[in-house]
């Protein structure tokens, strides 16, 4: 499990590309040539064979507790499903085909398996097994367990049907191979994102469990899971607690790609309703390591006794957002008919002082987000030009004339006077789309019925970020209200579309492919449990997006996207937000990590380890 800055989404399953590596397996089958690792960005730095990643410890100890944290609850062990509210850190009990590497863009090496081949048009690819990749109970993965796993996901969770929607089908073609078939050619990041499945034991889950019952993938489940990772789940009490034990038989625990990693004897999670209380258990010594994602917090809850003697260390890193593009927004749900009219969602962003809740919440902390793929090369910005331009000329009568003519910048707060003049501006817009202020009330001239809107949210630590912007949405007669309610029916509302507003973040690697189309596309907009959360269907963007997928180079996937960026911008489909250029955490010095840690990453918890264990 590598630890990710607290996103809605993975970013192990982003859409990467692909370039082949030019070393082969060690056991390379007769008619197939076998690559050890996937990259777009050149050559894999590690040759077959290395030893180790650079940025690890191989003389890590190994042992001692990290004790960790979690807001909301868990009901279910099952990682396949997209019910339920699955255990935090799961991924600790199960590998994958391939494992990526943090210093590295969208670079895999083997784990499972020890070698991938692919025709030159990537009609299909191969995995080949290793021999003695083990599940916990001694059973060795079999092509077998990588179909069911595929065939699981694509069944039960409509995020991994979607992604994997262009792999046909998977079929046993040796004794240790498996061959994913495509419907269609020279998609260059099939193979990658296919290294990134999960596979779980056929056998144990067609089995039965200690009380004679039928295990079944399709539903949610309690019962500890078995995997092939490093660790296994040796307590849980569901909803409050789960820890997770190291395993001494790991069958990798020796491989290249695990060198110097997985180091923590015990790795435990308790759970808080609350992120205040989270917070409070962290100072108070019952956790060891926090991610801050609050700026106020961070210049201002951080100033007691551990950190002053030194037992909790604080630092802020870059390194995890590198590679990251990042949209963070309020998303209005288009499937409501309210939010279909795109001036209606561009006033909500005039009603939004950003300025203000930067200097009176964060301290000046945040930076205004202005890109889908902020803080990357894919992020556009003045006006387009060169090749971008040209993508967009082909659309010319069919995306807004801004794209051409006017830079997107979001509406500047800051003082009264500021907010006055943009939610003048705010009704102006609401007038154009049909509503008129009558008295204290926004109606719409049509029904007589006043604009409502609620911001559904799952944590109330959210809530003093949105509480101004209700204020000043009510100051122009808007019925505004916030909805917190718990994670578990904040999940499934999600998952159904049932709300006006979310709050909402999407991930970029950056190399974006597939998972494009169940960002905005249109296949994605009725497909519950899609990331298509605004509900976007826009021809134009239906056709960027493969044209993203099967750029030819990498100077063309940059200005499409770039395309693609001003296009979903010129739409105004979200009201974007904030977000930090670095990283916070806070970590108490039982802790240790390598002195440089991976370019791309914090190498958490995988390379870190327990001082404790050093004795």
């Amino acid at each position: 499990m590598t630890f990710r800055p607290r996103l809605s989404i993975c970013l192990a399953t982003l859409g990467l590309a692909l370039h082949l590596g030019a070393a082969h397996a060690e056991t390379p089958a007769p008619e197939r040539e076998w690559n050890h690792a996937t990259s777009l960005m050149g050559e894999p730095k590690y040759e077959k064979g290395f030893e180790r990643f650079d940025y690890v410890n191989p003389d890590a100890p190994k042992g001692g507790t990290l004790r960790m944290s979690e807001e909301g609850t868990f009901d279910t062990f099952n990682p396949v499903l997209a019910k339920g509210d699955t255990a935090v850190g799961l991924s600790l009990v199960f590998d994958t085909l391939m494992k990526a590497s943090e210093e590295e863009v969208s670079t895999s090496y083997g784990l499972i398996a020890e070698g991938v081949s692919f025709p030159d048009d990537i009609s299909e690819a191969t995995f080949l097994i290793r021999e003695e990749a083990r599940f916990a109970d001694g059973e060795p993965i079999t092509p077998e367990d990588v179909i069911f796993s595929f065939e699981s996901y694509k069944a039960h969770n409509p995020l991994q049907a979607s992604y994997y929607a262009h792999v046909t089908s998977a079929e046993k073609t040796g004794d240790r191979e498996v061959t994913f078939t495509f419907d269609q050619k020279n998609n260059k990041e099939l193979p990658q994102i296919l290294g990134q499945l999960t596979v779980v034991p056929k056998h144990w889950w067609e089995g039965k469990n200690d009380k004679g019952e039928a295990r079944d993938i399709s539903k949610t489940t309690l019962e500890p899971v078995m995997g092939s990772g490093p660790y296994e789940i040796s307590y849980s009490d569901p909803g409050k607690t789960i820890r997770y034990k190291l395993r001494d038989d790991y069958w990798a625990k020796d491989l290249n790609v695990n060198v110097g990693q997985n180091n923590f004897g015990e790795i435990s999670y308790i759970y808080f309703v609350d992120a205040n209380v989270e917070l409070e258990a962290f100072r108070a010594g019952t956790t060891d390591f926090r991610q801050e994602n609050s700026s106020s917090r961070w210049a201002t809850a951080y100033d007691f006794p551990a950190v002053k003697s030194g037992e909790v260390i604080r630092e802020e890193i870059e390194n995890p957002l590198r590679a990251t593009g990042i949209m963070q927004a309020m998303a209005p749900n288009m499937r409501r008919e309210k939010f279909q009219d795109e001036r209606v969602r561009r006033a909500l962003n005039y009603a939004f002082d950003f300025e203000s809740l930067n200097h009176n919440l964060a301290y000046d902390g945040l930076n205004r987000i202005d890109s889908y793929f902020w803080g990357t090369e894919l992020a556009s910005s003045g006006l387009p030009d060169g090749r971008e331009k040209e993508i967009l000329e082909e659309f010319k009568d069919r995306v807004p004339e801004e794209v051409f003519t006017t830079p997107y910048e979001n509406p500047v707060g800051g003082n009264a006077q500021k907010m006055r003049a943009n939610l003048r501006e705010a009704l102006n817009l609401f007038k154009q789309a049909g509503y008129e202020l009558q008295g204290r009330k926004l109606v719409n001239t049509a029904t007589g019925e006043q604009f409502e809107l609620e911001v559904l949210l799952q944590s109330a630590s959210f809530e003093r970020s949105v509480l101004p912007y209700i204020n000043d949405l009510k100051k122009i007669g808007i019925d505004a209200k916030i909805r917190t309610v718990d994670t578990a029916q904040y999940t499934n509302r999600v998952r159904s579309f049932d709300y006006d507003i979310i709050w909402v973040v999407w991930a970029q690697s950056l190399n974006p492919g597939n998972e494009q189309y169940n960002y905005w596309g249109s296949q994605s907009v009725d497909v519950q449990g899609s990331r298509n959360y605004v509900g976007i269907s826009d021809p134009v963007i239906d056709e960027l997006i493969p044209r993203i997928v099967f750029a030819k180079d990498r100077d063309e996937l940059i200005a499409t996207t770039r395309a693609l960026d001003r296009v979903l911008l010129a739409h105004h489909y979200v009201v974007p937000l904030f977000y930090s250029k670095a990283v916070k955490i806070a970590y108490r010095d039982t802790l240790a990590h390598p002195k440089e840690l991976p370019y791309y990453g914090l190498g958490f918890p995988d390379a870190w380890w327990s001082k404790e264990a050093e004795d």
